[in-house]
């Protein structure tokens, strides 16, 4: 059966958040029609939310860290990262415009360590519910969208490949930070070299 996973359309990571990815509110109407169409066949819908404690070791201010650089964290490569996603805060809600999604996984809520995908921690020692739900509702197809391209989304899609769903990436769905211009880029082809689908959403028909 086919899910569809929204990753992370969170109002920090939205227009005038504090982790502001550009052009983020123009996947929102892609969001609604997917979730429209997912929705007409009963088919099944879960959104990843980032949800950070405050003392969040991945916030630069938190651990000395310059916002943009990369540094180490528990001896992971790390982003230093502005305070974004505080779980209980109007910053981790889902943006105001998008539907209603039932059903929701939160990550990144262990203060050590950062959570980009939304099955695994970044060092794959802790394991959401995720799979275990996609499992239970008997998904073996995933159509993926959401923020960030380049981490939360590429991280999640290469997971799901790993896990062993075949995944569709939705090109008008997908936005990303591009700390360096070309990182959405290279994230679409690491994806589609791990073995993702990247299609246009007017490829989709009858899900």
């Amino acid at each position: 059966m086919k899910g569809l996973l929204i990753v992370d359309i969170q109002n920090d990571f939205c227009e005038g958040g504090s982790l502001e990815v550009k052009e983020s509110l123009k996947i929102i109407p892609v969001a609604n029609e997917l979730i429209e169409k997912f929705q007409k066949k009963n088919n099944f819908i879960i959104a990843t939310l980032d949800w950070h404690p405050k003392s969040h070791k991945s916030f630069g201010i938190n651990s000395n860290g310059k916002i943009g650089e990369l540094g180490t964290l528990n001896g992971i490569p790390q982003i230093w990262w502005p305070v974004h996603c505080v779980e209980n805060t109007f910053g981790a809600e889902l943006h105001k415009d998008l539907k209603e999604i039932k059903n929701k996984i939160y990550k990144g809520t262990i203060e050590e360590i950062d959570s980009y995908s939304g099955f695994f921690d970044n060092g794959r020692k802790n394991k959401t519910e995720l799979d275990n739900i996609l499992k239970t509702n008997k998904i073996d197809e995933l159509y993926i969208i959401g923020l960030a391209t380049d981490y939360c989304v590429k991280f999640t899609v290469l997971d799901a490949l790993e896990l062993g769903y075949k995944v569709n990436v939705v090109i008008e769905g997908c936005r990303g930070v591009n700390i360096d211009p070309e990182d959405s880029l290279k994230a679409l082809e690491e994806m589609k070299k791990a073995g993702a689908s990247i299609i246009s959403i007017k490829e989709i028909g009858e899900i």
